[in-house]
């Protein structure tokens, strides 16, 4: 058999793949038996060959390895992160680095390391290139797919739910939306396997957010509901009461940014608060209130804007941030994300850009994302 160079790549890119992000099922007892074969062989010349062999036995859906509809005893990957290991294990410079490699991988299938407070694999981290980990948040657009909308206006991109529940949820789990909305976060809880209650002010809202819930498979079979109520009051215990829960994992808060919005003309609406103050102390209680249900040490993400009066910056986020500090959560992280328009400023992009140079101040292009602890 030929010499390999062993300094050449051996696998380039997803060379024998359809797809990075194609998922591969291989029998995991199969697997393993190779592993230890592999973890035999005296040469990285030997190694070499024998993970070429095991590239071009993937592209063959008949090899004893591979298969389709196996359930039990099946491990997964996707394309690219199979590659990229075998890659580094095949490009290794020494043998005794290349089986260190080999090992991690081994590890990566024989043994799961999750957090108490989520799914993910930490033996297999390089998966999770869809998990954000940055505290700056550039999205280019809304997730628009299913049911989502961006018709209501003041309602947030379905990825801030998205992350914060695969990041601090597991499945099963159980999430409280506070301003429930038009149902993003209920609709992400739904896809993703998480039983998700929100709780709304405007009775037109819940009516429309129940309709686009149930519009989308519950292919996980989880709870979602959506409830008519004031935050600032509502009875938290009483209602997961209803579900037999007493306590719930995940709280998540997207309210008005005071008065940019007024989404109605209730006096219970805190879009009508008479003063900023008045705002922040009504978010203060109803994140208190929320705690009394949220698990010890679980999370409390607040999604928030700032806003302009009479050419003063109202800094809504900060002021947010100290109030919930004081109802009994520790600050984890804030997150900087980004929006280039809203509905009010669509369309209008010039003018306002006029208007900043004309008055000294600076259009809003962000928005804050924070993650507090219950203590």
């Amino acid at each position: 058999m030929p010499q390999r160079d062993l300094h050449a790549p051996l696998f380039l890119g997803n060379e024998g793949f359809a797809s990075e992000n194609q998922m591969v099922r291989l029998d995991k007892n199969a697997l393993m038996g190779l592993f230890e074969q592999w973890k035999t062989i005296s040469s990285l010349a030997s190694l070499r060959s024998a993970l070429s062999d095991f590239k071009h036995a993937l592209q063959d859906t008949q090899h004893t390895i591979y298969g389709h509809g196996l359930t039990q005893h099946h491990v997964e990957f996707t394309q690219a992160y199979l590659s990229n290991e075998l890659h580094q294990i095949a490009t290794a410079l020494t043998l005794a680095r290349a089986q260190y490699y080999l090992d991690r991988l081994i590890k990566s299938v024989s043994e799961v390391r999750t957090s108490s407070v989520n799914d993910l694999n930490l033996n297999r981290w390089k998966e999770y290139n869809d998990v954000l980990t940055d505290s700056l948040w550039l999205i280019d657009r809304r997730d628009h797919s299913g049911v989502h909308t961006a018709g209501y206006w003041g309602n947030f991109i379905p990825q801030i739910p998205n992350q914060m529940m695969k990041r601090y949820t597991k499945k099963g789990d159980w999430v409280l939306d506070t301003f429930a909305g038009s149902g993003t976060t209920l609709i992400e809880g739904q896809r993703l396997g998480r039983n998700t209650i929100g709780v709304e002010l405007q009775h037109r809202m819940v009516e429309h957010a129940k309709k686009l819930v149930a519009a989308e498979s519950n292919k996980h079979d989880v709870t979602v509901d959506v409830i008519e109520g004031d935050s600032t009051t509502i009875n938290y215990k009483a209602l997961l009461k209803k579900y037999g829960q007493t306590s719930v994992q995940l709280v998540i808060m997207h309210p008005p940014y005071f008065d940019i919005i007024k989404f109605s003309d209730d006096v219970h609406d805190i879009s009508n608060a008479s003063s900023v103050d008045v705002f922040i102390t009504m978010l203060g209680t109803i994140a208190a209130n929320a705690a009394q249900v949220l698990d010890q040490g679980r999370y409390l993400v607040i999604v928030i804007g700032d806003k302009y009066a009479q050419g003063d910056w109202i800094p809504l986020g900060f002021q947010t941030m100290n109030e919930v500090m004081q109802r009994g959560f520790s600050l984890k992280s804030i997150i900087v994300k980004n929006f280039e328009e809203t509905a009010g400023k669509r369309n209008q992009k010039e003018l306002w850009r006029y208007r900043a140079l004309a008055g000294g101040f600076y259009v809003f292009k962000h928005e804050y994302i924070f993650l507090f602890k219950k203590q």
